[in-house]
């Protein structure tokens, strides 16, 4: 992008000498928590979405992954998330996670968050796959993303330090060398002049890239946009390749596609093929309670050979009032899981990968910061453990709030004043069919599973749609999916939640993290197309 915003309106901070002092991309966890803790040094959050809806987090149904129940420990929590990372997993930055997450949960109680207790005043932990223990931390047993979020939305609208400017997506980065000056925006859906916002300091939590793939979990919202914008301006991405599928989708043809969240398999639900086998049992010892990227596998293989994938959910007891979230989809589409098993079938559902953030969320680029999903923080290695990306969220979003507090003077102004909106008129349908190419591509070439014959066909495509976009959410749409694809191209074994069937093994040399630019992405995906050709 470039070095100064002379094409667009300037939306007049109200702060440190004409230049806004944080300024946060993305109203999900990360973004919410982050402003709250960076209270009361003045923040703008710009969201496309109003704040708390177009993200992933309040669809969250697990919680957030804690050792704090009896017999567990750090250790073990460290131990289960190396374990499912598949060898590329940072040891210290999970460790440190798991340390802070009691504080981090205390935070969240003292901001309203209503986590289930016992009768004594414990906090009731529930376990998913592949933990060793007891550890999530839970709302109403399915409801604790929409929990928490409702919770952090009521504090920011009740903090007057923080300003939300909603409608508004963020195209662009300003650099000036390597330092982020500011973010350029424009109407989120709709024609409108665009605005520059200069800034001290940018926090990117913009979210996942889920809306990449046809079929996914995530919110319309999570399409890499902010991941795009990072790359465009020169950050450095780790580890785009690993996409996490999750196996218990429901699969009823709704987009994006209900989630029936792991802990269902951690009270007592099963898999089962049409014919009713546990297909599981062979598949690993574990059977439901493996790795999610083993029983996104197994699912999807069970599909492809037309035998079907359901979860029978009638072992769970009291499923109904347990899980009144996953009950209420059933319903809604037609299922009676009292009855019978419900159809299933694997979705995007989080990326490992993201912008390359060292332990205080800083990105490559001076002034830039990142959390969330958008982020890449070394925690989740290969494949990552169910519920440490809610803890990741909070873990970082406090982490930067305190580095930018010992870095930059707080501010003179304090508050914002209200501010007014006028609504522009929507935009043109052009570009929809351009983001259906894509979402198919993704999922048939980048999905489950994966070879180089189809990466490179995958690659030309991308190529093509980001050359051609006319909307610059699908131009940001192709840049993300760029990334994934050449990481995977490149990466020639299979590890987690990337798996290629002509490399079906992990390669011991391989086992290390991937840190690429968009440079290099173009590099590698123009090579190869080439030599295709």
């Amino acid at each position: 992008m470039s070095d100064s915003p002379r094409t667009a309106d300037t939306l007049t901070p109200r702060s440190w000498g004409g230049v806004d002092d944080v300024v946060i991309v993305g109203g999900g966890l990360a973004g919410l928590f982050c402003a709250l803790k960076l209270s009361p040094r003045p923040v703008t959050i710009v969201t496309a979405a109003p704040i708390g809806e177009g993200a992933s987090s309040a669809w969250a149904q697990g919680g957030i992954a804690a050792a704090v129940g009896e017999g567990d420990t750090i250790d073990s929590h460290v131990a289960d998330t190396l374990a499912a990372g598949a060898g590329t997993v940072d040891e210290k930055v999970i460790r440190a996670m798991a340390e802070e997450a009691p504080a981090r949960i205390n935070d969240l109680l003292k901001y309203g968050v209503p986590f289930d207790r016992d009768l004594e005043g414990k906090l009731m932990l529930s376990r998913e796959a592949a933990h060793s223990h007891k550890r999530i931390v839970r709302v109403q047993g399915d409801r604790a993303g929409a929990a928490i979020m409702a919770a952090l939305v009521a504090a920011v609208r009740n903090t007057p330090t923080i300003r939300v400017l909603e409608s508004l997506v963020v195209d662009d980065l300003y650099v000036d060398g390597r330092y982020v000056t500011g973010i350029h925006a424009r109407p989120a859906g709709r024609a409108g002049k665009p605005m520059a916002l200069p800034a001290r300091a940018v926090v990117l939590a913009s979210g996942g890239i889920g809306g990449l793939y046809a079929i996914t979990t995530n919110p319309r919202e999570a399409r890499g946009r902010g991941l795009a914008a990072a790359a465009r301006a020169g950050a450095t991405i780790a580890d785009p390749e690993f996409v996490q599928f999750h196996p218990t989708a429901l699969d009823v043809g709704k987009d994006p596609a209900p989630l029936a969240t792991e802990a269902l398999r951690g009270e007592g639900a099963v898999l089962v093929n049409k014919n009713g086998e546990r297909f599981m049992l062979p598949v690993h010892p574990n059977a439901e309670l493996a790795p999610r990227d083993i029983v996104a596998r197994a699912v999807f293989a069970e599909i492809q050979a037309g035998r079907g994938a359901f979860l029978d959910l009638r072992p769970v007891e009291k499923f109904s009032e347990r899980f009144p979230t996953v009950f209420a989809a059933c319903k809604a589409a037609g299922l009676d899981p009292d009855r019978q098993p419900v159809p299933i079938a694997p979705a995007a559902h989080y990326h490992m990968g993201g912008v390359l953030v060292d332990a205080q969320g800083r990105a490559t680029l001076d002034g830039l910061w990142a959390a969330g999903e958008v982020a890449s923080t070394g925690a989740h290695g290969a494949n990552r453990l169910a519920s440490n990306s809610l803890l990741e969220a909070v873990v970082y979003a406090a982490r930067i709030a305190e580095d930018i507090g010992g870095l930059l003077a707080l501010p003179k102004t304090l508050a914002w004043p209200a501010d007014s909106c006028e609504v522009p008129p929507p935009l043109p349908a052009e570009g929809i069919e351009d983001a259906k190419r894509l979402r198919n591509v993704m999922s048939k070439y980048v999905g489950v599973i994966r070879d180089r014959a189809g990466l490179v066909h995958a690659l030309g495509e991308i190529l093509n749609i980001e050359a051609t976009a006319k909307r610059p959410s699908v131009r940001d749409m192709a840049t993300t999916a760029l990334l994934v694809a050449s990481a995977a191209l490149v990466r020639t074994e299979s590890r987690g939640g990337h798996y290629r069937s002509d490399f079906p093994n992990a390669d011991p040399a391989q086992a290390h993290r991937t840190f690429i630019d968009l440079a290099e992405a173009r590099r590698i995906a123009r090579a190869a197309t080439a030599k295709a050709a």
